[in-house]
């Protein structure tokens, strides 16, 4: 996935969206984690990747794992972390372009992904899981659709998250479950697919 904001422009342009929430209003994890909880561990280090206001770190951080939740919005972090203290719960916020860095290798026992989709991160995000973690996938299914992003590249192609695991860089993946469906409300309703995935031990 290619974008023509530069990391600044692309920051602001979602510290404006997030600026606009009531940071009171209650976060949603993805449909895939709030309905498959009973697949993950019961502790360990955990990543929510381009986090926004935090749903899948919030429900992780409540199943009892570290939690670092990073994303290119400051203001959306500072949502998170304000709830994260109220709450109690082990959150450690990052700002973080993701174009400028390299994640850290096999680092985390769980990484969620919702409505984030660069293509060209796979084999990074595979090798920040460690061996028999899981990669819990979830976002937009082409074609584009009136409540999702206006963008193609932002939506999965049917197949594409059954062949990740053939994809170079990404051949220590396993897939465990596979689903798709309309998802949210009906007014607002998208098609989405969703995944997870085990790294295979040596």
């Amino acid at each position: 996935m290619s974008d023509s904001h530069t990391p600044s422009s692309l920051a602001a342009k979602w510290d404006r969206h997030y600026a606009e929430i009531d940071p009171a209003r209650p976060v949603a994890a993805s449909w895939v984690l709030q309905n498959h909880l009973d697949q993950l561990p019961f502790k360990g280090q955990a990543l929510d990747l381009a986090c926004g206001l935090g749903g899948n770190a919030r429900l992780l951080a409540q199943c009892g794992l570290q939690v670092e939740a990073w994303d290119i919005s400051e203001v959306a972090l500072k949502h998170l972390n304000n709830w994260a203290a109220v709450h109690r719960l082990p959150i450690q916020v990052s700002i973080t372009d993701l174009n400028q860095m390299l994640l850290p290798f096999e680092r985390f026992d769980v990484i969620t992904v919702s409505h984030y989709l660069d293509r060209t991160l796979w084999p990074q995000i595979v090798q920040a899981v460690k061996p028999g973690g899981q990669l819990w996938v979830q976002t937009f299914l082409a074609p584009v659709q009136a409540n999702g992003p206006r963008h193609p590249d932002f939506y999965l192609q049917p197949g594409e998250l059954q062949a990740l695991p053939d994809l170079p860089g990404c051949t220590d993946l396993r897939l465990e479950l596979y689903g798709q469906g309309w998802l949210g409300e009906i007014e607002h309703q998208t098609y989405q697919a969703w995944s997870i995935y085990q790294r295979k031990r040596p």
